[in-house]
């Protein structure tokens, strides 16, 4: 089994020393030995683990969920059934995050719609509604809401 310095590593995972570096702070790679003069010994699996957790990465799994995947992959009693709950989760996470998303760019769509040229920025609908404060609401999300609020206090 070779030896890789931690620039031949970051080379083949294509990825930064200092990553490399974080990646061994945090445990998601093991430490490295060190050559009598101090110089960082990694061996030939690191950088698959490496290449596994930019993978996971680009999939959108936070460093702690990679954690568990890892420990999940030496482990001989993790079953698949529990790799794909994990996946599942983050499926759900980011069809909420493109629904936040798309709620986001509804409402600045919308705002920029109700922007005229020739107002005063006093008069600009986009800075009234982030000074306003608190949750961002589209006018037409806020009308229903308010509509239905007033058919509160009348029942």
């Amino acid at each position: 089994m070779a030896a890789h310095t931690i620039g031949s590593v970051a080379r083949e995972a294509g990825v930064g020393i200092e990553t490399i570096r974080f990646y061994e702070r945090e445990g998601l790679i093991g430490k490295a030995s060190r050559t009598p003069s101090g110089y960082r010994q990694f061996p030939d699996d690191v950088i698959e683990r490496i290449r596994f957790i930019q993978r996971a990465k680009d999939l959108g799994f936070s460093l702690a969920e990679i954690r568990e995947l890892l420990a999940m992959r030496v482990r001989s009693d993790s079953e698949c059934e529990d790799v794909r709950h994990r996946a599942e989760a983050k499926i759900a996470n980011i069809e909420a995050k493109i629904s936040d998303l798309d709620r986001i760019r509804r409402a600045l769509s919308e705002l920029t719609r109700a922007c005229a040229t020739g107002r005063h920025t006093d008069e600009c609908p986009i800075l009234e509604c982030l000074s306003r404060g608190g949750e961002v609401l589209l006018p037409t999300e806020r009308k229903h809401r308010e509509e239905r609020e007033e058919r509160g206090h009348q029942a």
